[in-house]
């Protein structure tokens, strides 16, 4: 990565500097791509910020459905070691993604006011892949795919999306494989619908907790709940950002602001394996 002039040993290291085209770097990575892709509508400083850092979460939102897609084809073909090293690398990921608050989190109103204009109708919560996140952790709603009529590529893929079962689903359908008594109802439910939370399921999940500790089910378990704990802490530093930046005033896009982020923050992903720690 780094290029120095000397190498171990006292030797000497001359980096090749002369290329026929674009750098092998650039052709791998696509950084003047990244770095062009930047249109302020204010003449506001501050817009690059929020700008870039609006990106750059897009970037991790894509990384992560890649994680989250991977660990529920690996269950789904009972290969755990795979699952799990897709959760666990998603663990670190979700924890970059909630230093992007950082850029924005200390904006006051007139800070933000200074550009807000400029996002018109625009709204995070118009975000495609942010959309799938959702989807992937069983917040299903075929209504937000309505805002995404007008691009058919990521509308198939939002429909795709809502269509499959969330990684929550496989995780179940590995436990009743595994012998444990999800209910049929469960199983078999409308994937496409917002993921219910099950008193059966809450006792499976409070079985496997009680018992032996290095239970590879538990572990399973243990992973799940590290995401659900960072997506709920990305959530909560969504609406505190918000707070700071506009009160309660309405967002863009038409949207409530902060009281549906609050509504949103007060829910947890994969419910059964917060609740049932109350039984164990």
């Amino acid at each position: 990565m780094s290029q120095y002039p000397d190498a171990p040993g006292g030797g000497s290291v001359t980096p090749n500097l002369d290329f026929a085209g674009t750098t092998p770097y650039e052709d791998y990575v696509q950084a003047d791509v990244l770095t062009h892709l930047q249109h302020p509508l204010s003449d506001d400083p501050g817009e690059m910020v929020f700008l870039v850092t609006t990106q750059v979460m897009e970037l991790w939102f894509t990384v992560l459905v890649h994680e989250w897609e991977t660990a529920t084809q690996a269950l789904r073909s009972d290969d755990l070691p795979v699952a799990m090293a897709a959760l666990k690398r998603s663990v670190r990921e979700l924890e970059a993604l909630n230093a992007s608050w950082k850029p924005l989190g200390q904006l006051t109103p007139a800070q933000f006011n200074s550009y807000r204009g400029a996002l018109g109708e625009g709204s995070g919560f118009q975000s495609a892949m942010y959309r799938r996140m959702e989807f992937l952790l069983g917040e299903k709603s075929a209504s937000m795919l309505v805002p995404h009529r007008g691009a058919p590529r990521v509308h198939a893929e939002l429909e795709k999306a809502l269509q499959e079962p969330s990684l929550y689903d496989e995780v179940l359908r590995l436990l009743a494989r595994r012998g444990y008594a999800v209910p049929a109802a469960v199983l078999g439910r409308d994937v496409t619908q917002k993921y219910e939370p099950s008193p059966e399921v809450e006792a499976i999940w409070t079985e496997l907790y009680a018992g032996d500790q290095d239970n590879d089910l538990v572990r399973l378990g243990e992973a799940l709940t590290d995401v659900g704990e960072l997506v709920w802490r990305w959530r909560n530093d969504h609406l505190v950002a918000t707070r700071r930046a506009m009160g309660a005033k309405a967002g863009t896009g038409g949207s409530a602001g902060v009281a549906w982020l609050e509504k949103r923050a007060a829910k947890n992903v994969f419910p059964e394996l917060w609740t049932a720690r109350s039984h164990v």
